[in-house]
C-alpha cells in the first residue's frame, strides 16, 4: 500500500530518522512501535505526506507521494494527528464532517451525510451527535476524531498514537473498532501505538524504530519475542502465549541499564 524506501529525515544536523525502508501491507493492520525520539511519528507524518523527507521516496501503491495531487491523495488516505486542532466549540456532527471535505469541500450532499451516519453508527456514537466536542470526555473525543477520519471512506487510515490518554474502555474499543476496519471491510491501518500489548495483539504487522533506524519489520508472530522485545526496549521481557492471545511482561525487577 504505501512503502518507505530508504528515508531519512533531518532538522538542520540533526538526524530524526534514517535510511527506513518498510511497507504496510495492503488489507492489514500494521503497528510502529518503540521508545520515544525513535522517529515514529516522524515516519507516520511522512506516510501521510504532511513531512517532505529530506531523502529516499515515499510512495502510495507505487506512485511517489509528491506526485499525487492533494485531493486525489485525501481519497485514498485519511491522518489522524495526536492533536487534531480543531474548534471545540463544534458538535460531534460537525466534526465528523470534516472527513468528507476531500469529496465536498464543505458542502455536504446525502452521500456525505450518509457517510458520517455510518462513522457514527460504527463507533457508536449517535447518543453524542449533537454534544459539543468540549462537553465530552477525553475517550469520547478521542472516538468522535476517530470517526471523522472514518467518515472519509479511504482505503488507507494512518493514525499517530490514538490511544494517548484513553482509559482501558476507550482503548480497547478504538482497537477492536480498527481490527473491524481491516477484517470486515478491508482497510489498511497504520497506528503509531506505545501500548506493546495492543500492538501484540490487534496488529497483523509490525514496524519497529529506535534512535531513527528500522529494527525490523514484519508479522506479529516474528517481531513479538523477547529477545526483540529487550533489545528494542532495553527492559527484561517475558512473552507468554495463551489461546486468548500474546501477554508482553515487562514488570520485573531486574531491568538493563
Amino acid at each position: 500500500m504505501i512503502t518507505l524506501t530508504d528515508i531519512s529525515k533531518t532538522y538542520g544536523d540533526v538526524p530524526v530518522i534514517e535510511g527506513i525502508s518498510a511497507t504496510l501491507p495492503e488489507g492489514k493492520m500494521t503497528a510502529i512501535i518503540g521508545p520515544n525520539g525513535a522517529g515514529k511519528s516522524t515516519a507516520l507524518m511522512i506516510m501521510a505526506r504532511l513531512l517532505t523527507p529530506s531523502s529516499g521516496q515515499a510512495t502510495l501503491k507505487g506512485q511517489p507521494l509528491g506526485e499525487i495531487p492533494p485531493r486525489d491523495f485525501a481519497r485514498h488516505v485519511a491522518t489522524l494527528r495526536q492533536m487534531p486542532g480543531l474548534d471545540l466549540r463544534l458538535t460531534v456532527e460537525e466534526v465528523v464532517a470534516f472527513g468528507r471535505f476531500p469529496y465536498s469541500r464543505g458542502r455536504l450532499t446525502p452521500q456525505d451525510r450518509a457517510a458520517i451516519d455510518r462513522a457514527l453508527a460504527f463507533l457508536g456514537l449517535d447518543d453524542l451527535r449533537h454534544r459539543n466536542i468540549d462537553a465530552l470526555s477525553g475517550g469520547q473525543r478521542q472516538m468522535a476524531y476517530l470517526a471523522m477520519t472514518i467518515a472519509q471512506e479511504t482505503e488507507c487510515l494512518l493514525l499517530d498514537e490514538p490511544l494517548n490518554n484513553l482509559d482501558m474502555h476507550h482503548a480497547v474499543h478504538i482497537m477492536r473498532a480498527l481490527r473491524q476496519l481491516c477484517d470486515d471491510r478491508g482497510r489498511t491501518v497504520a497506528v503509531v501505538i506505545h501500548d506493546i500489548n495492543f500492538a501484540a495483539n490487534y496488529a497483523d504487522h509490525i514496524i519497529a524504530l529506535k534512535g531513527g533506524r528500522l529494527v525490523g519489520s514484519g508479522p506479529v508472530a516474528e517481531m513479538v519475542t523477547e529477545p526483540r522485545l529487550s533489545a528494542l526496549y532495553s527492559l527484561d521481557f517475558q512473552v507468554l502465549r495463551h489461546e486468548g492471545g500474546l501477554l508482553c511482561n515487562y514488570f520485573t525487577s531486574d531491568q538493563r541499564t
